[in-house]
């Protein structure tokens, strides 16, 4: 409770500083005939020389505004031909329709990030070296609440992500950036990029690379953590085509229409269509732009939240002569560390129309044999957006996610490559026929956010979700669900966004929510025969199994930018 009311009292204050004399700043005088937005030249002189009083006076400054005021002197920040720029932020969280592995081609200019830190660290020595080799540090922080009709804690809103604890606040995530980003507006050098990136609060668990400082959630199921989801460098060489990318490194996985960071989103809340897909890639990417309208993305990467040094990494077997169901999914006198963690392929296929209305994102990630790993998802789908006018627009996505060779939850017996795991280890298939030893487990789902732009500053979205665990291997429910929301997004600034929002979900075929058993009851929960012996429940070792089909949620967070 106490993080919630920081961040309630901090917008207070940004409030109060926007109708404070700007005579109350030692050394502004004149700061108070001085408008940025009407006279850009006169910034420096508003916001002063300190640090810390130039912190506080950009967010005065920004308070109530829709973007920063306007260099008249910066380069234009798209190319001229380009298809039109189809959204803006505020109130939306991207102005391109969004798409993974790269950055937005023909419109991303260097350090080009509205930042309170930047702004106030700009005439310091620090600032004047990052802004002479383009570089930036920025970030925000995010604090969330919920207020849920499920009471079992924790974990008893899951496979509700984001919020699986019910009645709580939590810091989500504190992320912080450093980066370069390459020019590719211009088309006569090649320019090169990287981003650093690191995320801490309660988040972290949907990040999480096996490999990658996993011991927070594998071995100690820590409420908050940290993590690294995107570590790369990039290059950019506008010679071929209308431009090419190659991105090297950690990077978000190429589709869907969200994204795990907070700002990426419409809603606080992620649909289920995303919180149980593929979130990061390790490998290397390549976006070319064969025109304004045609994009193609081809992808080499070690599988899906698998590390590279898991490649080809073996551990002893211990089902060798135990007539286990383990020996014959494993029958060598070894068996790999994580079965993911294989040479994969990415694929992708991007067309935009001249008017910016209409983008269409057809997608293959994480493609190798498809063998049960720990999220070495075969994901295949298509994301559809359309721009109705200024007010209405629509963003859709379906996908199949499929895992091959996965144990079954009805009769397996010895152990796999993630017995070992303490926590969270990868969901087992409830498959059709009971008596087989494993099968292939399927996912079929699709979400549509339907956004209407009331103001430059609030845009209300209506998300529709239906989402089926055919096999029941990623949520550890066999069910179909339905889930209806509704989100507001208020900036006050494009600096600090409130997002309240009401959602009902519904389990068709069995109790999915209100779980808890102990500690394990979050994503990828350990397999056992408590819960299992259930109709639905792929289960946890011990404790209370699902007893509610129908969840009502309410919940809000908010972001603040620096």
């Amino acid at each position: 409770m106490k993080k919630f009311l920081l961040v309630g009292v901090s917008l207070y204050a940004v409030a109060a500083a926007t109708s404070a004399n700007a005579d109350d700043y030692p050394g502004q005088k004149k700061v108070k005939y001085c408008d940025p937005y009407v006279n850009y030249k006169c910034l420096d002189a508003y916001l002063g020389d300190d640090v810390f009083t130039r912190f506080i006076k950009y967010y005065e400054l920004e308070w109530g505004h829709d973007g920063p005021p306007v260099d008249p002197k910066a380069p234009p920040g798209r190319r001229s031909y380009w298809p039109t720029t189809p959204q803006t932020t505020p109130p939306y969280p991207f102005t391109e329709w969004p798409y993974g592995g790269t950055e937005n081609m023909g419109v991303t200019r260097p350090a080009s990030i509205d930042s309170p830190l930047m702004v106030a660290i700009a005439n310091t020595g620090v600032g004047q070296a990052m802004a002479a080799g383009n570089m930036q540090v920025y970030g925000w922080v995010n604090v969330g609440a919920n207020v849920s009709s499920n009471g079992a804690r924790p974990g008893g809103n899951a496979p509700i992500a984001y919020a699986y604890t019910p009645n709580t606040v939590q810091l989500d995530q504190a992320v912080i950036y450093f980066e370069r980003v390459p020019d590719t507006v211009q088309k006569d050098h090649v320019d090169w990029g990287f981003r650093l990136s690191a995320i801490y609060g309660e988040n972290y668990r949907y990040t999480t690379s096996y490999g990658l400082a996993s011991y927070q959630l594998l071995n100690h199921n820590q409420v908050n953590g940290y993590d690294f989801p995107m570590v790369y460098g990039e290059l950019f060489f506008p010679q071929v085509a209308e431009g090419m990318l190659v991105r090297v490194g950690r990077y978000i996985s190429i589709p869907d229409i969200e994204a795990q960071l907070a700002p990426n989103n419409y809603m606080y809340t992620h649909s289920m269509t995303y919180t149980f897909d593929n979130y990061t890639n390790e490998g290397i990417n390549t976006t070319v732009a064969l025109t304004k309208n045609w994009f193609v993305q081809m992808g080499v990467t070690i599988g899906t939240e698998a590390a590279p040094w898991h490649l080809g990494a073996t551990m002893p077997n211990a089902n060798i002569g135990t007539g286990t169901i383990g020996a014959q999914m494993y029958p060598g006198s070894t068996m790999p560390v994580d079965p993911g963690a294989v040479p994969s392929l990415s694929a992708a296929v991007r067309w935009q129309s001249d008017s910016g209305y209409d983008n269409i994102y057809v997608a293959v990630d994480g493609i190798n044999g498809g063998n049960w790993g720990y999220n070495n998802l075969q994901w295949k789908g298509i994301t559809w957006y359309h721009k109705f006018n200024e007010q209405w627009h629509l963003s859709w996505e379906a996908y199949n996610l499929s895992q091959n060779r996965v144990p079954n939850a009805a009769n397996f017996t010895g152990v796999t490559p993630f017995s070992n795991f303490n926590y969270n280890s990868p969901f087992f298939a409830q498959c059709k026929d009971p008596t087989v030893s494993w099968c292939t487990a399927n996912v079929f789902a699709t979400v549509a956010y339907l956004n209407y732009k009331i103001s430059s500053l609030d845009n209300i979205s209506f998300r529709p979700e239906f989402y089926d665990d055919v096999e029941g291997q990623r949520t550890g429910v066999k069910t179909r669900y339905t889930n209806f929301g509704i989100g507001w997004q208020h900036w006050f600034s494009p600096q600090i966004e409130i997002r309240p929002e009401v959602d009902m979900y519904h389990s068709v075929d069995g109790p999915a929510f209100n779980g808890n058993t102990g500690s394990n009851n979050l994503l990828n929960v350990v397999n056992g025969p408590g819960c299992a012996a259930t109709a639905h429940f792929a289960g946890a070792a011990s404790g209370q199994c699902p007893n509610k089909s129908t969840t009502w949620l309410g919940a809000i967070d908010a972001i603040v930018h620096f």
